[in-house]
């Protein structure tokens, strides 16, 4: 293991100790391990090739989702999880079709809240593969209303982002929400 992972290692170890338990007994012996694995595994972003091909004519909306994503909450260090729907009007290029999902779980990698993670991916598609226009639509829940605080089971939290054509139009964002309603 890396020195850096050695020493999330060695700091759960004593978060344990310093929350009262026997870090020594059988069922703890390895949870620092596997909880710095978890951590390295969701704060980790895997790049990836963004492709796009010839659009050959296509100058409808394309939407993709309910794309499944998980994340962890910058406030609280708890897992936040929900779908997400991503659409755009191309101009000239079209993207293959796996890299939208890609391009979500890459920023929803790290210590991350649902609001960026909305923005970036909208952002991130009007810059790679320049539009008419993007929308971002998250739906999530997130553990850190749920077991704490205010304590909330099962709300979901909305966020939105939209350029181009899709801020600009209203029967383009309209259209937009609608798909995005149907998948959720």
């Amino acid at each position: 293991m890396t020195v850096a992972t050695d020493a999330v290692i060695e700091h759960l170890h004593g978060l344990l100790v310093a929350l009262g338990e026997d870090a020594t007994r059988e069922g703890l012996q390895r949870t620092p391990e596997r909880v710095a694995r978890f951590f390295r595994e969701l704060t980790t972003r895997q790049p990836f090739e963004f492709t796009t091909f010839d659009a050959e004519g296509t100058d409808e909306m394309i939407v993709v989702g309910p794309i499944p994503f998980y994340s962890l909450c910058e406030h609280h260090l708890m897992p936040f999880f929900g779908t997400a729907s991503i659409g755009y009007v191309p101009n000239g290029r079209i993207v293959g079709l796996s890299k939208l999902p890609r391009l979500l779980e890459y920023f929803a990698h790290g210590f991350q809240n649902q609001e960026r993670i909305t923005q970036q991916v909208a952002a991130a598609l009007m810059a790679r593969v320049e539009p008419k226009g993007a929308g971002v639509v998250l739906h999530a829940r997130h553990l850190c209303m749920e077991m704490r605080g205010v304590r909330v089971p099962g709300a979901t939290t909305t966020t939105s982002a939209l350029r181009g054509v899709f801020l600009e139009d209203a029967r383009c964002r309209r259209e937009f929400l609608e798909f995005d309603a149907r998948q959720s």
